[in-house]
């Protein structure tokens, strides 16, 4: 009868830990996502800004040396992130793939002019930025016009903070939802343990001795948690690497390093903070009480 009793004792406690691991590692399969998501957000909002750049129309009497040593001077200032010579013939093929039509056929000549298109770094593409980079651009010899499209410029750096809020405040709304989930179902293990506690204070054991176990088993539980949850993770996006070409890479070592040790840590964190909570709970509660 005892040994009965033992088994099914074991058995309903190995389910109970069965029950949070899985849920655990679900939750943190969640949170490794959301924190890919977060961090290829601001890799598409860079990529976006990056996109934003300089016309430079040249002088067309410029030299080639002139030119080289244009290019060279844009390249070396920390704000452009490239550059590329457009040719008259190079520009006049390409409005031509834009309007489909030769309209150097009725005028006789090619009327475009030679230019340099500049790209620069995400964080230098707001409005204040690039005012102050049209007015250095156009106090060089060499350039004649300056174009970018200044509409344009204001509707992505506006569409980019209201993506980048409405992102941030999802996500903080799930961190909590996932925080809510691991602590619950933590607390509903430790509930199945609560007359174990009691029996434990009842013959004289430390609220510290009492805790040691659980708080063991917790961490061990958010470690192996938190494994599963990466091995999850890292063989979705291998499953769907080619799907994902572009935003998420498995080559991207600092990222997915960070990503890693975050779910690692996070598991670690909430499993042993909701276990000590939860225990405590019990340790003041008296024996009546946990029949309800």
């Amino acid at each position: 009868m005892r040994d009965s009793k033992r088994k099914r004792l074991k058995k309903r406690i190995f389910n109970s830990w069965i029950t949070s691991f899985m849920s655990i590692t679900l939750v943190l399969v969640m949170l490794g996502m959301l924190a890919f998501i977060l961090i290829n957000a601001r890799k598409l909002s860079d990529y976006v800004r990056e996109k934003i750049g300089f016309t430079l129309v040249l002088n067309d009497d410029l030299g080639k040396n002139e030119l080289e040593q244009l290019q060279k001077k844009l390249s070396a200032n920390d704000f452009v992130k490239s550059t590329r010579y457009i040719d008259k013939a190079e520009a006049e093929k390409e409005l031509y793939e834009d309007l489909g039509e030769d309209f150097t056929g009725f005028l006789g000549y090619n009327p475009l002019y030679a230019s340099i298109e500049v790209k620069l770094r995400a964080s230098y593409t707001n409005q204040d930025s690039l005012s102050i980079l049209e007015k250095q651009f156009l106090s060089y010899p060499q350039v004649t016009e300056i174009y970018y499209q200044k509409n344009l410029v204001s509707i992505i750096n506006q569409n980019v903070r209201r993506i980048s809020l409405v992102i941030l405040s999802l996500s903080a709304l799930m961190l909590i939802i996932f925080i809510a989930l691991i602590n619950n179902t933590i607390r509903i293990s430790v509930y199945s343990q609560r007359f174990t506690i009691n029996t434990m204070q009842m013959v004289g054991a430390s609220n510290s001795f009492i805790r040691k176990p659980f708080l063991r088993q917790s961490l061990w539980m958010g470690f192996y948690g938190s494994l599963a949850a990466n091995l999850i993770i890292f063989a979705v996006i291998y499953s769907y690497r080619k799907e994902l070409d572009g935003i998420i890479s498995l080559n991207d070592i600092n990222t997915n390093s960070i990503v890693a040790g975050l779910i690692i840590v996070l598991g670690l964190l909430f499993s042993f903070l909701s276990t000590h909570f939860a225990v405590n709970k019990f340790l003041r509660m008296k024996f009546d009480e946990m029949f309800y």
